[in-house]
């Protein structure tokens, strides 16, 4: 049986349990809502970072390389009515520089924009933050890139849904479930745009929801409200 690790609130996670979704493929969640002791996440990755897949024997952590194993170990089932197929491969033996480099934009896309939600949880914002503000800066040329790659009426690949697609679209979700002082949205990107709020509809992404996430917040109910842990008695 597989087993993935993961933190509620991640992005790169929430593209992981996606792909497992569009696979049909049943896992055990070993989930934690705010991020666990180093002891505890070194048992899911010596990287100390998560989402993190066991199947069988194997064990893997890092989205990219957890996707790219999915894709080329499991087929994919019928596509749901009305659906565009999901894409067979991470990258094409055809255009294999082409989707390397837009799998390596988008993933610094949620890297930026990860590093800045979790400085601002400890108190850093990344406008009194050079480095961060640089980070910030750096989003808005990935996203205009982004809308140049963009197939009219598509995505990263023609006729699929690619991961590509899939991370994009949950990087862009994370920045509207937080309170970054951050956006993703441009009328200057409307490929961008309509590829957001397609996905959005798809079956997998409303089976595994953006979260809400703060300090505080130990779990979440069946219809995905926070639980918050208790004040401490004065």
């Amino acid at each position: 049986m597989r087993k993935l690790y993961f933190t509620t609130g991640s992005p790169f996670a929430r593209a992981v349990r996606i792909v497992l979704d569009e696979k049909g493929l049943d896992y055990e969640r070993a989930e934690t809502a705010s991020t666990p002791s180093v002891e505890e996440r070194s048992q899911a990755s010596a990287t100390l970072q998560i989402p993190a897949l066991v199947d069988g024997d194997l064990h893997l952590w890092d989205s990219a390389v957890i996707i790219d194993y999915l894709m080329k170990s499991y087929p994919n089932p019928a596509p749901r009515a009305g659906e565009a197929p999901f894409a067979e491969r991470l990258i094409r033996s055809s255009h294999e520089w082409q989707d390397q480099l837009a799998l390596a934009t988008v993933q610094t896309l949620g890297a930026s924009t990860t590093l800045i939600s979790q400085m601002q949880w400890s108190g850093v914002r990344h406008a009194d933050n050079a480095h961060l503000t640089r980070s910030a800066i750096r989003n808005q040329h990935v996203l205009d890139w982004c809308e140049a790659q963009i197939e009219a009426d598509g995505g990263f690949m023609p006729g699929v849904v690619s991961a590509q697609d899939v991370l994009l679209a949950c990087f862009c979700g994370f920045i509207d479930k937080r309170p970054l002082k951050l956006t993703w949205d441009d009328p200057a990107r409307p490929k961008v745009r309509a590829l957001v709020d397609r996905l959005h509809r798809r079956a997998s992404f409303v089976a595994n929801p953006v979260l809400w996430w703060e300090p505080g917040i130990t779990g979440y109910t069946p219809d995905g409200t926070p639980i918050r842990a208790a004040a401490n008695a004065s």
